[in-house]
């Protein structure tokens, strides 16, 4: 039903944003499996450097002009349930207000997670639950 739906149609605005969401959940997971240590060094030393990060602004101007274009299309197209994946795109604000106003606690959140393993299965776990859901709503609800 899915493909014939989107063979003969485009996907629209919040199925392609369910899809990326999703990719981006089991790639990072994917990469964080493939390269163990290496990845935990890289988040620390490169990603959430010591001292902020210039890409963090970058990242931040798109995550909140992400958040206004949802909503903006939540209104003015016409499709069923947009709200809720526009709602849970808001609930990145939380990470760009820690990234922007509270990098350093931020960066010391993500240590306790990467040096606990119960911590670091929890959040993989949730991330991978979190993209077969977003899948799920692409496939079905949109």
């Amino acid at each position: 039903m899915f493909l014939e739906r989107t063979m003969m149609n485009k996907l629209n605005y919040f199925q392609l944003l369910c899809l990326f969401w999703a990719a981006l959940g089991f790639g990072s997971r994917l990469f964080m499996s493939l390269l163990g240590e290496r990845w935990n060094k890289w988040e620390m030393k490169k990603a959430y450097s010591a001292k902020k990060p210039g890409w963090l602004y970058a990242v931040g101007i798109s995550g909140i002009a992400l958040i206004g274009y949802t909503w903006f299309a939540v209104f003015t197209m016409e499709i069923t349930y947009s709200w809720i994946i526009a709602t849970l795109i808001l609930l990145t604000a939380i990470k760009l207000y820690m990234l922007f106003f509270q990098y350093n606690k931020f960066r010391a959140f993500v240590v306790k997670i990467l040096h606990n393993r119960k911590r670091m299965l929890l959040l993989n776990m949730t991330v991978l639950l979190f993209s077969a859901a977003c899948i799920g709503m692409a496939v079905c609800l949109y």
